[in-house]
C-alpha cells in the first residue's frame, strides 16, 4: 500500500471509531428512555412541559445566567446550596427540545426552584420566604433588588404595566408604588406566563439512576419478631434410668392395699 493509502485509512478509522463512540454509543445508551412510572402513585414523570412562559423563558435570555442542572455532590456543592434533592440525569430531559441546561451560573440554577425545598439561602437563614409564589416571582422579576438587594439580575419592568388604582386588573397589583399617582403596577400576560413556568420546574422525582435523594433516610430495618424456633425433643432417657413418676432404685415400695371383704 502506498503511503497516501495508509493515511487515508487512518483518517477514515478515527472518524468512524469517534462517531461510534460519540453518536451510536450514546444512542444505543439513551435514545430509547422513557417516563418513568411511580408503581405506588401511578405518577408518570417528566410530563411534557408545553407552558408558554418556558419560550418566554427563551425569548429573555435567562438561560445565558442560569442553568437547570444539579451536578453530583461529588463534584459540586449544588445540593448543599439547596438547588436540589438529587443529581439531574438524562430522562429529566427526554421531552425537552432544546434542554435548557445552560452553560453559566450567573444566577442559581433553577432546575426545581418550583419546588417547595429550593432555596438559594444558607440552611436556617431567616431571610428565606416561607413561600416562592407567583405573587414572588413577579416582584422578583419587576424588582429584583428588592427582594435580594446584592442582585444583578436585570429589571423586566416591560413585561409590567401601570393602570388605575381601583380598576378590574388592579386586583393583581405588585405592592410597590406606581411612577404616577393613582396607577399601579400590574403584570402582563407574559410575566405571569414566566413566572408559572419557573413554579413548574422540579426535578425532585425520584429516579433509580439518580441515587438517593438527600435528606430522605434509608428505610428502617425490619421490626417484626422473629419467628419462635420449635421446642426441641426431649432426650431419651439414659440406659438404667427409670422412666418418669418411677420410684429411684433402693426405695421400698407402700405395701399393697388388702381388697376390703364382702360381708
Amino acid at each position: 500500500m502506498s503511503r497516501s493509502s495508509h493515511l487515508f485509512t487512518g483518517i477514515f478509522g478515527t472518524f468512524a471509531v469517534s462517531c461510534f463512540a460519540l453518536v451510536l454509543v450514546p444512542q444505543m445508551q439513551l435514545g430509547n428512555l422513557t417516563a418513568h412510572t411511580d408503581e405506588e402513585s401511578g405518577g408518570v414523570y417528566p410530563a411534557v412541559n408545553s407552558r408558554p412562559g418556558r419560550r418566554i423563558y427563551i425569548r429573555e435570555g435567562c438561560y445565558y445566567c442560569h442553568t437547570q442542572q444539579v451536578r453530583d455532590p461529588q463534584n459540586s456543592s449544588d445540593m448543599e446550596r439547596g438547588w436540589g434533592i438529587r443529581r439531574s440525569v438524562a430522562r429529566d430531559y427526554i421531552y425537552e427540545n432544546p434542554p435548557l441546561l445552560g452553560s453559566v451560573r450567573i444566577g442559581p440554577d433553577l432546575a426545581n426552584v418550583g419546588s417547595k425545598d429550593w432555596r438559594d439561602e444558607p440552611a436556617g437563614d431567616p431571610r428565606r420566604p416561607k413561600k416562592r409564589d407567583r405573587a414572588w416571582h413577579l416582584l422578583h422579576l419587576y424588582n429584583p433588588r428588592v427582594i435580594v438587594p446584592q442582585s444583578t439580575m436585570p429589571s423586566y419592568r416591560y413585561l409590567f404595566d401601570e393602570v388605575k388604582a381601583g380598576g378590574e386588573h388592579a386586583l393583581d397589583a405588585l405592592p410597590l408604588p406606581a411612577s404616577k399617582l393613582g396607577y399601579v403596577v400590574v403584570p402582563k400576560a407574559d410575566a405571569v406566563q414566566l413566572a408559572d413556568y419557573l413554579l413548574s420546574l422540579d426535578q425532585s422525582a425520584p429516579l433509580a439512576e439518580a441515587g438517593p435523594a438527600k435528606g430522605i433516610p434509608a428505610a428502617p430495618p425490619s421490626t417484626a419478631p422473629a419467628p419462635s424456633a420449635a421446642p426441641a425433643a426431649a432426650a431419651p432417657p439414659a440406659p438404667g434410668t427409670p422412666p418418669a413418676g418411677a420410684p429411684a432404685p433402693g426405695t421400698p415400695s407402700a405395701p399393697p392395699v388388702a381388697a376390703p371383704a364382702n360381708k
